[in-house]
């Protein structure tokens, strides 16, 4: 009878625990951002700058410098930001929380890979080796997420990060 007992507590347990963990993932870090900008880095100035834009939504979580998510409309033309901004290739959308459903990462790389959504530098280093990335499609939705650039990736894969990267931040205690 005992062993029932300790199997049954055991199996709560576990199940508390998994339902504590999933809800922190999906849900318990995730925040509204109160602050609505959009800018793309101008390929005059290498800055920088804010675009004109509409219906701004924005998820993020201070645990993890890559869980911004954004979504926004614009009225400006591809063909204009293009001849104003950097544009990058190889960018490829990160998944969002389900119950953020502007933010479809799989339809919004199947835009990206058709030629129907184009993809600039928001902001360069907006956390240390994080790139802000704006995707904005031929009809006017745009998406916004943090990527890792070079020097995040090898910050957080214990490499050498070298010269051209960005003094490493002290860790604060």
């Amino acid at each position: 009878m005992n062993g029932k007992i300790v199997g049954v507590v055991i199996l709560i347990s576990a199940l508390i625990a998994g339902a504590g963990l999933y809800y922190l993932q999906i849900y318990g870090f995730y925040e509204a951002v109160a602050e609505e900008e959009v800018t793309l880095v101008s390929l005059n100035t290498d800055a920088p700058e804010p675009i004109l834009f509409d219906s701004f939504q924005a998820i993020d979580a201070e645990s993890s410098p890559i869980r911004y998510r954004a979504c926004f409309t614009t009225t400006q033309s591809l063909a204009f930001l293009t001849e104003s901004y950097v544009l990058i290739d190889g960018a490829e959308p990160r998944n969002a929380p389900d119950w953020f459903d502007c933010f479809d990462a799989a339809a919004i790389g199947a835009e990206i890979t058709a030629g129907t959504a184009l993809t600039f530098m928001g902001a360069k280093n907006v956390h240390y080796g994080v790139d802000r990335i704006v995707a904005i499609t031929d009809d006017g939705r745009g998406y916004v997420w943090h990527e890792l650039n070079d020097c995040g990736e090898k910050a957080y894969d214990g490499t050498v990060v070298g010269e051209e990267c960005p003094v490493l931040p002290e860790a604060t205690q």
